[in-house]
């Protein structure tokens, strides 16, 4: 039944991440209007340098492709991880009405390093 759980919540966040990155790439999703101004300089500030909006919508779309199937599911937390660190520290200092997703994100991410830490520790010896 874990498994089966973790497989579900897996998916969902896959493609979330997918859709995350395709967005940044094909901007189909238009920002909200009422945006903070803390985040608005963010994103304008990401978006002037030219490299890092495309780094990141890579690294979502190929994590959270990674994420969905279980036996990548372990490189796909970990290519995920700073991204995931982004969104945390965003919506900490930004924009805190994204925490919960945020914090969400984190848990089910840390979920799936520990349901795969021996792969990780073969890693380190």
């Amino acid at each position: 039944m874990k498994q089966k759980i973790l497989f579900v919540i897996s998916l969902l966040v896959g493609l979330l991440f997918i859709n995350a990155g395709l967005n940044k790439i094909f901007n189909y999703i238009p920002p909200p209007s009422n945006l903070p101004e803390k985040l608005q300089n963010l994103n304008n500030a990401m978006e002037q340098i030219g490299w890092l909006i495309p780094m990141v919508a890579s690294a979502e779309i190929v994590g959270g492709l990674l994420f969905i199937f279980k036996r990548s599911r372990a490189i796909g937390a970990i290519v995920l991880f700073p991204v995931i660190i982004g969104i945390l520290l965003t919506h900490l200092t930004a924009e805190p009405s994204g925490l919960p997703l945020a914090l969400f994100l984190l848990a089910i991410n840390s979920w799936v390093i520990i349901e795969n830490r021996k792969k990780f520790l073969n890693l380190l010896q």
